[in-house]
């Protein structure tokens, strides 16, 4: 498994924490607002709104803070006006950033993260500089004790899932936007809980980052996913499991 996926999960086991909750509300009311305004109140006709409402539901979000986030988005309640920037980046070591937000100021959000990569070794590029190395793709969680690898494979492949691969403790499943509803609700008819589940910009390649260069990235990160209007941060990087280790444990 690639650095950054393992990062992913130590971001995820950080995110649950009641400290961290009313900023994982506020993360997903944004874009229950933002999907709701581009795309309608509907979610049997809006992916984007019902993967959030989803996110907010296992969240344990209240159904009133959902309501009024989509009626904030679709002008039936007065509310900020976010809108969808992503930024391009690199970080130490060479790695590609991609850097998706949401914000209701643009030039404060790009000031904001200008100097985060200042302070951590980075730097922001030119829009396309880094853009082109990810593709989209579905990404879902399922603890392994929960259900046998094989028996997961029948379920995921004959719903349309690209991969499956696995560490100690997750199953991490793989497949294209058009397959992730397919796939996510195919497992959930089994009985199999799903731990997360989004949409994510993968790397088609990704660059081995060690040493001082990785212990740098991985605090540019931690700083990025602070920022009030980061939703998501993607990179290409591949870190070693003990680098990463120490500093979770720091």
């Amino acid at each position: 498994m690639s650095g950054h996926s393992k990062w992913q999960q130590i971001r995820r086991k950080k995110a649950v924490t009641d400290a961290r909750r009313g900023k994982i509300f506020t993360h997903i009311i944004k874009e229950i607002t933002i999907a709701a305004r581009l795309a309608g109140a509907d979610p049997a006709g809006n992916p984007r709104l019902r993967l959030a409402i989803d996110k907010a539901k296992s969240s344990n979000m209240p159904a009133d803070n959902i309501k009024r986030a989509i009626m904030k988005g679709t002008g039936e309640l007065p509310g900020m006006a976010y809108e969808d920037v992503t930024y391009e980046a690199y970080g130490p070591g060479g790695a590609a950033i991609l850097i998706e937000t949401v914000t209701d100021n643009k030039t404060r959000t790009v000031n904001e993260l200008r100097h985060i990569f200042e302070r951590n070794h980075g730097k922001l590029a030119a829009s396309g500089a880094v853009a082109y190395q990810f593709h989209r793709k579905g990404s879902i969680t399922v603890v392994r004790n929960k259900i046998g690898e094989d028996d997961l494979l029948a379920i995921i492949l004959d719903a349309g899932a690209d991969d499956l691969d696995a560490d100690a403790e997750h199953y991490n499943i793989t497949c294209s936007p058009d397959s992730f509803e397919k796939v996510k609700k195919a497992i959930e008819q089994k009985g199999v809980p799903i731990e997360h589940a989004d949409l994510h910009m993968v790397a088609d390649n990704t660059l081995h980052v060690d040493g001082k260069d990785a212990e740098n990235l991985l605090k540019l990160m931690e700083a990025i996913e602070e920022h009030e209007d980061v939703q998501h941060v993607h990179g290409n990087f591949d870190i070693d499991e003990s680098v990463l280790a120490s500093f979770q444990a720091g």
